[in-house]
């Protein structure tokens, strides 16, 4: 056999189990927290283009929503994404917020 039909093989092999497994490794979802996640990222890049947030702020704050996606990673990682741990995020992304705001409405302009 050719080194193409192998490849071919190969991927057909790998694009079925891929495909075939999406919805079971889906995980739980959570389309709200999603949402605020989106808008607290689109408000920090709003910052550091109209120059309201200096270099470091930003990278303070990427760094902090970076942590919240890990942390909401590992939290649906065992396949159950509970009350508590929702709430835990709530709290952790109301946080990042003020920072946000904080960080876009204080003295340093870039």
């Amino acid at each position: 056999m050719g080194n193409w039909k192998k490849l071919m093989v190969a991927g057909a092999v790998v694009g079925s189990l891929v495909l075939g497994s999406g919805p079971a490794l889906a995980g739980p979802t959570s389309p709200r927290l999603d949402r605020r996640e989106y808008r607290q990222q689109s408000r920090i890049y709003r910052g550091i283009a109209s120059g309201c947030l200096t270099p470091w702020e930003f990278r303070l704050l990427e760094r902090e929503q970076a942590r919240i996606h890990f942390t909401e990673a590992r939290m649906k990682a065992d396949g159950r994404f509970t009350r508590w741990e929702r709430a835990r995020l709530h709290r952790r992304l109301n946080r990042s917020s003020r920072h946000i705001y904080r960080a876009t409405h204080n003295r340093w302009r870039r």
